[in-house]
């Protein structure tokens, strides 16, 4: 696990949250960077935003675990894939979001972090896969990095609060150490 600055005033919060598998930032409207909010679908009541990266097939294939299939898990954990960022839009925080203190600087890390994680087109703009989300209230975006069983969603997430200098573990390809340390 990294250490942290614990000299600076942490007046801003963040959040992770889990489905039992996969981690997701979450922030809100509020603290996020204009340039990240730029090109994103969502309105006055949308308070929260949740970040999650991803294998894009498992993503698209996937939207459901009854939806699984062994080759699009196997590919996803041994064949180095393209990606795809999922932003849902939230009106109100959750109870099981594991909150995160962070100072400002910290907070500019971590957009930063979120904000290099579009791919963008030829034109700068976010590449958004229009009808793909799983709702009303989210996106799929196209993404930068590769996927695999070494760099997972998780590893996103756990990489982005090393980013941020917040607690991280040294790597976790599973959601449950990040959000014991965060809920504690």
């Amino acid at each position: 696990m990294n250490s942290e600055d614990t000299s600076a005033t942490k007046d801003h919060t963040v959040y992770l949250s889990s489905n039992g598998v996969h981690l997701e930032i979450i922030i809100p409207r509020s603290e996020i960077a204009p340039a990240i909010l730029e090109g994103l679908t969502y309105t006055d009541e949308d308070l929260f935003f949740s970040f999650g990266w991803g294998d894009k097939t498992f993503y698209v294939e996937t939207p459901t675990w009854a939806d699984l299939t062994f080759i699009n898990g196997f590919r996803a954990l041994f064949v180095n894939t393209s990606t795809l960022l999922h932003v849902t839009r939230y009106n109100a925080m959750h109870q099981d979001w594991a909150a995160i203190k962070m100072t400002s600087q910290q907070l500019d890390r971590m957009n930063k972090y979120i904000l290099n994680a579009f791919r963008l087109d030829e034109n700068h703009q976010k590449i958004l896969l229009p009808g793909i989300g799983y709702y009303k209230n989210d996106d799929f975006y196209e993404a930068t990095g590769n996927y695999n069983c070494f760099n997972t969603c998780n590893t996103w997430v756990n990489s982005g609060l090393k980013q941020s200098e917040a607690k991280a573990c040294l790597w976790t390809p599973y959601d449950f150490r990040l959000i014991d340390i965060h809920q504690n």
